[in-house]
């Protein structure tokens, strides 16, 4: 009896020592206050944290005590939702991949027609700001080991897109197939060129105009 009363007084001591948190060596945490946040925050809201954190500054970026500031909340809250941050940029680039699936692919699903849907692809993406600075980011962090395989898999899917829409639109297969690169091609090309290197700078009314180009140059006028 009196080894477990010791036992039990041992853990107690522990548990009521600010040592008891689970923070960057993963001991857990079950203070009040995180558990609070927990049942705030899920872990939806630290994936878009940190594709917001992506977006502003690249990977190095995504900081677990940075974004817990940003959502006001602890450091120990995070571990309630992801084990590491690795776990976290995993699951924020699985958000990512989502999303465009959800508000680019889906959006366009409702358009029969294929050249139609590519005249809309190509506007669609060109507005999307914050989508064209992860994607840039990420080229940047090509080599890390859980982005290089999302990347492989999200530029295989778009060029695919292309391809089928391109085909749709009347291109033979081989030609498709082409075209599809060159499309994509010049989408990567000019993030690169833009968002990278500063050039070049355009206007609203000049990027219209490029973007008016870029369809009426690469989209089939009919099929």
């Amino acid at each position: 009896l009196a080894t477990i009363r010791y036992s039990i007084d041992s853990l107690l001591r522990f548990v009521n020592t600010p040592e008891y948190g689970k923070g960057e060596d993963g001991i857990m945490n079950t203070s009040l206050s995180t558990i609070t946040e927990k049942n705030r925050l899920t872990s939806g809201d630290w994936q878009q944290a940190a594709l917001d954190a992506l977006s502003e500054g690249g990977l190095q970026n995504i900081a677990i005590e940075m974004i817990a500031k940003r959502l006001g909340v602890t450091k120990g809250s995070f571990y309630w939702h992801f084990e590491s941050r690795d776990a976290l940029i995993q699951a924020a680039l699985e958000l990512w991949e989502s999303q465009e699936q959800e508000q680019v692919f889906g959006k366009l699903d409702a358009l029969p027609d294929a050249q139609a849907r590519l005249t809309a692809l190509i506007a669609l993406v060109a507005e999307e700001l914050k989508a064209h600075k992860i994607y840039s980011e990420l080229l940047k962090a090509i080599d890390h080991p859980l982005v290089k395989p999302v990347l492989a898999r999200v530029s295989q899917r778009r060029i695919d897109y292309l391809t089928a829409s391109l085909r749709q639109a009347g291109l033979p297969r081989k030609a498709a197939q082409s075209r599809a690169i060159l499309v994509y091609a010049s989408y990567v090309g000019f993030l690169q060129l833009n968002l990278q290197l500063g050039t070049p700078k355009l206007s609203h009314e000049d990027f219209d105009q490029y973007v008016a180009h870029l369809t009426e140059t690469l989209i089939p006028s009919g099929g």
